[in-house]
C-alpha cells in the first residue's frame, strides 16, 4: 500500500498507458494479458489488436496472491508464441514485483527453450534486481531494468514502460519478404442484427462484416474466427508503413551554414515561418532533409517525423513532375 490507493491500482494505471501506446505505433500487432499468481500463470487475454478489450480485461480482474512462478509464466508464453510465424516479433514484458520465485522445475531449461523458440524476454523489475531476471534477458536478447525508489517510481516506471512501445528493429534472418492475405471488411449496416463471431452474442448494427466468409467482428484490426483471414483497415497499413519505413533523421544545420546558403528566402519549407531570429535578423537554428535539401524549424522537424510521417519537401518533388505532365497532356 505504499501507493494510493495501491500499488496494483497504480502500475496497472501506467499499464493501460503502454497498451494504447503499443497500438497506436502497432496498428497490426497483438498483446496477450497474463497475470502470475498462487504459484501458477494464468491467461488474462488471449492475442488480440483492441486495446480496449485488454483494458476492460485488466481493470476487472486485478488481483494479487500467494508466491510468483516465473517459469509457470515462461511455459505459457511459449506455448503461445511460439506458433507465431517467422516474420512475426515473439516478444514477453515482464512486470516483476516478486523477490523470489517458487517453480516446479528446472527454470533454466524453459529460459533455453525461450531462447530456441526466438522469445524476446524483457524484465522491468518493482524491487531488487535478480539474478534469473537478468540471466533470461541476457540469453534472450532482452533487456532487464529496475524502476528508482518510491520518490520516483512512478515516473520512471512509465518511462521503462513506454520504452517498449515502438517496434524493435527486425532481425536480418527472419526479414524475408512474405505475402499475407488480408481482408478490408465493410462496416455493417445500421440497424442489422447478427451474431459476433468475438463474443458469440448478438449485436445490432456494430462491427464490421468479413468479405470472405461475411461473419461478423467488433473491432479491428483482428482475425476472423471462421475462416482465419486477417481483418485490417487502410489506415491500419498506412501507420505500420509509416513505422516500418521511418523518415531519415534531418541533419542539423547551424546559423554559419544557413547564412551562407543559397536558399533566399530564409524560411521553413513547411510553415513557411522565418528561420531568422526576430528583432535580430540573424539566422537561428533548424534542420534539412538529407535527400530533398529543403531547410525546417525545429518545431516541424519534430512533427514530420513524430507525427507527419512524410516530408513536405520530398513529396513535392514527387508531385511536380505528375502534375506538370498531366498539365502538358
Amino acid at each position: 500500500m505504499d501507493f494510493k490507493p495501491s500499488r496494483m491500482a497504480v502500475i496497472a494505471k501506467h499499464v493501460e498507458a503502454f497498451i494504447r501506446e503499443f497500438f497506436d505505433q502497432n496498428p497490426l500487432s497483438q498483446i496477450g494479458l497474463v497475470i502470475i499468481k498462487d504459484g501458477v500463470a494464468q491467461s488474462l487475454t488471449e492475442l488480440g489488436g483492441s486495446p480496449e478489450a485488454h483494458i476492460k480485461a485488466l481493470m476487472v480482474k486485478l488481483g494479487c496472491a500467494g508466491d510468483s512462478s516465473l517459469q509457470n509464466a515462461l511455459e505459457l508464453v511459449h506455448d503461445t508464441l511460439h506458433k507465431i510465424p517467422s516474420y512475426g516479433h515473439r516478444e514477453v514484458l515482464i512486470l516483476y514485483s516478486a523477490l523470489s520465485t517458487c517453480d516446479p522445475g528446472d527454470i533454466m531449461e524453459t529460459i533455453q527453450k525461450c531462447k530456441k523458440a526466438k522469445l524476446r524476454c524483457s524484465v522491468i523489475g518493482l524491487s531488487a534486481e535478480m539474478f534469473v531476471c537478468k540471466h533470461l534477458c541476457q540469453e534472450t536478447g532482452g533487456s532487464y531494468m529496475v524502476a528508482l525508489d518510491e520518490v520516483s517510481l512512478l515516473g520512471h516506471f512509465k518511462e521503462l514502460l513506454l520504452e517498449h512501445a515502438p517496434p524493435p528493429p527486425a532481425l536480418a534472418e527472419f526479414a524475408i519478404a512474405n505475402l499475407i492475405k488480408m481482408g478490408f471488411p465493410q462496416r455493417a449496416a445500421e440497424g442489422s442484427i447478427a451474431i459476433c463471431s468475438c463474443h458469440r452474442e448478438a449485436k445490432v448494427g456494430e462491427g464490421y462484416i468479413c468479405p470472405r466468409c461475411k461473419a461478423r467482428v467488433c473491432e479491428l484490426p483482428t482475425e476472423c474466427r471462421f475462416c482465419g483471414l486477417t481483418l485490417v483497415s487502410s489506415p491500419h497499413l498506412a501507420r505500420s508503413y509509416h513505422h516500418l519505413f521511418p523518415i531519415e533523421p534531418f541533419t542539423e544545420v547551424s546559423a554559419r551554414q544557413l547564412e551562407l546558403s543559397r536558399v533566399a528566402s530564409k524560411t521553413c519549407f513547411s510553415c513557411r515561418e522565418s528561420l531568422l531570429t526576430p528583432g535580430t535578423n540573424k539566422a537561428g537554428p533548424c534542420a534539412a532533409c538529407t535527400k530533398c535539401k529543403q531547410y525546417f524549424c525545429l518545431d516541424c522537424d519534430i512533427y514530420i517525423h513524430e507525427s507527419l510521417h512524410n516530408c513536405p519537401g520530398c513529396e513535392s518533388r514527387r508531385i511536380t513532375p505528375a502534375a506538370a505532365s498531366a498539365t502538358m497532356s
